[in-house]
Formats: structure tokens, sequence, C-alpha cells
């Protein structure tokens, strides 16, 4: 029997158990790894020394701005009319587009005549007959009036053809207004546009009965101009009514501007014509109106409107652009580029917007350069930074008449 020995041989010393070539790259890679290990532990710590940030600075602006007061309204039409008929009848004819503009008294409707002109004839008919029968009743209280003259017919015949002749004349009398029914329900069969204005759908079709007064055929808004109904808050009205007060005993009208929900600023302009006269007590606000031209048809009744109403004078203001001011806390502050090209913070008040700029009421002055870009770069005040100047500009500026720079007061 063969005796195995105790251990295996190592691979290499026994023919039996040749070294695979694998063991060779173990080894040589275990004999390079102090190597690797000791120039990591060589190399020393980076010696290069950071840059200052670049940053983008502008020169705070100096104009004058007029405050506004920012509220939410609805676009209403000047005119509204739900258009019903006049007189019953079964529709013959609808002769309008739904959705198109209508003038004033373009057809609208027409209700089927035959019964109406049927009317028509037979109280003109009334009408002839009356004013024959009066002829005659004239004729006789004439020749009656001549014979009692001579005494040769009796007082109460002469009085009884005289009644007669008056009752005939009050005969054609209510006989014409009986022909001017008759005419007017004629002309009833054909419903016109009362104003101009956009026409709605016609809410019957041909064939269906539609009872005078009571069935709605159709509706009609007028286009241009329109209102916009808004609701400013108890000091807003407090100060606006000062302001009017002041300037010529409230002369002229508040303006007004105005955007849609897919506007971002404000392009239209409007005047106030209408204020109520009591303020809600329940939710401190007083409805005003005011009137837009609607001449490119970009206003539609019943829209949702943003609206600035005029809520002062012009006042002299630093303006900034926004996304230069940060936030600490509760406190509003941004960075000013001193004379040794040093970030220094400065905390400031805010006052509105106008389109990207800021007002600032307090801790900048004019040309005072900001840092309007690469502030997340800037770790404490002091910081050194490398500037580039940019203009401090509105992306898309609003103007009043002349050009006067307007600015929203935060509600």
């Amino acid at each position: 029997m063969k005796v195995l020995p105790a251990h295996p041989p190592v691979a290499g010393e026994n023919p039996q158990f040749p070294r695979p070539e694998n063991a060779r790259l173990l080894s040589g890679g275990l004999l390079c790894l102090p190597l690797l290990l000791a120039a990591c532990q060589d190399k020393g710590p980076a010696t290069a020394v950071a840059s200052p940030p670049i940053v983008d600075v502008a020169a705070a602006l100096s104009g004058k701005v007029t405050p506004w007061g920012e509220f939410n309204g609805r676009i209403g039409a000047m005119e509204s009319v739900e258009i019903r008929p006049r007189i019953s009848g079964y529709i013959q004819s609808i002769a309008f587009k739904e959705g198109q503009e209508m003038r004033r008294g373009a057809l609208l409707f027409v209700i089927d005549p035959r019964p109406y002109r049927t009317a028509f004839n037979s109280a003109d008919a009334r009408l002839d007959r009356a004013r024959a029968t009066s002829l005659l009743a004239r004729a006789q209280d004439e020749r009656a009036q001549t014979l009692l003259q001579t005494n040769a017919t009796s007082i109460e015949d002469a009085e009884t053809r005289h009644a007669n002749y008056v009752q005939s004349v009050a005969d054609v009398h209510d006989a014409e207004a009986a022909v001017a029914m008759a005419k007017l329900n004629l002309e009833f069969t054909e419903v016109r546009a009362p104003i101009s204005g956009r026409v709605s759908r016609a809410m019957l079709t041909v064939g269906n009965l539609a009872v005078a007064d009571q069935t709605l055929l159709t509706s009609i808004v007028s286009q241009d101009p329109v209102y916009v109904y808004f609701d400013p808050d108890e000091h807003s009205f407090l100060a606006y009514s000062a302001q009017a007060q002041r300037s010529q005993g409230g002369a002229a009208a508040p303006k007004v501007r105005v955007g849609l929900a897919n506007e971002n600023n404000f392009p239209h302009l409007g005047r106030v014509e209408f204020i109520d006269n009591n303020v809600n007590p329940t939710t401190g606000t007083i409805q005003a109106r005011a009137t837009l031209s609607n001449a490119d048809r970009a206003f539609t009744p019943g829209l949702y409107a943003r609206v600035q109403y005029a809520g002062g004078s012009e006042i002299q203001a630093i303006l900034i652009k926004d996304k230069s001011v940060l936030t600490d806390q509760d406190r509003k502050y941004v960075y000013v580029l001193d004379s040794g090209n040093k970030a220094q913070r400065k905390e400031i008040e805010l006052g509105g917007m106008s389109d990207g700029l800021r007002v600032v009421k307090k801790g900048l002055v004019a040309g005072d350069k900001v840092i309007i870009e690469g502030m997340q770069r800037i770790f404490f005040s002091g910081a050194p930074v490398t500037p580039t100047e940019v203009p401090m500009s509105a992306s898309t500026p609003n103007a009043i008449g002349d050009g006067t720079i307007v600015a929203a007061v935060a509600k």
C-alpha cells in the first residue's frame, strides 16, 4: 500500500504538481504592491492657490417710479343681453352664425309670421269698417244739427246722432290701436339684435316652440370697450382717495394696467371710471371698475385678469435686479463691490417690482456696484472677487405714456 504524505506537496517542489502561470502573476503583483503604496505616500498635498471667483456687477439705477397696487379682477362686457322672443311661435329660421359678431338690428331668428300676418290683416279690415261707420255717423250728426235749427227734428234725435258720431270716432281710435299692435307683433316675428356684439349659440333649432318673454334664444355681449372689475382693499382705497383729493379734487381718473393669465407683464392700459359707494364689511374691500379698449379683441367677458391700480404720484427710487437680492431669515441684503474688489454685504429695505427691477427703499445709493451674478461663490462679507461689469436693466420694461418706469407695490 502507498502511504500519502501528511501535508500535500507545495506546488513546484514536486514534478507531479507544476507551478501554474497565474501563480507567477500573483507573486509579481504582490511584489509591486509595496512600491505602489510607497509612491502614494510620497505624494504631498496640492500647493495651488484658488483664484477669486468671477462675478457680474451692475450699477444701481436711480429713476422715477409710479407705485402700483396689484389685485385680481375679471373682464366684463359693457352690455350683455339675453335674447327672448316678444311673441310665441315656432322657429322658422335662424339667420346668424353662432359665435360671430353682429351689428345692432341684424336679423337673428324668424318666428312663423303667418298667424300674426293674418291677425294684422283682420285688424286692418276692422279699422276700415270703423272709419266708414265714423264717416256715416258724422254725416248724420251734421244733418241733425241742420234740421234742429229749423225745428225739423227733435233735440233728442240730434243728441243721439251726435253721440253716435263721437262713439264712432272712438271706435276708429280703438281699431287703429289694434292695427298698431298687430303690426308690432308681426314685426316681432323677426328677432333682431338689440346691441352690437358677439352672439352666443342658438338655444333652439328650427321647428321648436318659443314662448313669449320666457324662452331663451341666445345671448349677445358687447366687445369694445370692455370693463375690468377688481376689489381694492380698504387701505389702498383710502390711499387712492387721499391722492385724488390732493390732485385737483380727484378730477383725473386713476390709471390701471391689466395683464391676462398668459401675459407676464401688464401691457393693457385703462382708466377707473367707477368705484362703489360702500366697502364690503365682510371682506374689507370695495369694488372698482375700469374701462379698457378691446379693438384687437384680446379680452373676452369672464376672463381672469391681474390689475395694477396706480396708487400714488411718481417717486425717486433706487432700482436693482431682483435676482441680486439674498435672504437671511427675515432680512434682505445684497453684495456690493468696494474699491478693493471685495464683496461687502449691505442690508436693504425692498419696495415693489417693475419687470425684473426691484425698488430699494433703503440701503443703497445710485451707482453702487451690486453683484447680480455669482453670489453663490461668495461665502463671507469681504471676500475678494473678480468683477465683470454688465448693465442693470429690466428685461421687458413697462412704460406709461412718456416711458416712466412703473413699480408694483408689494401686497
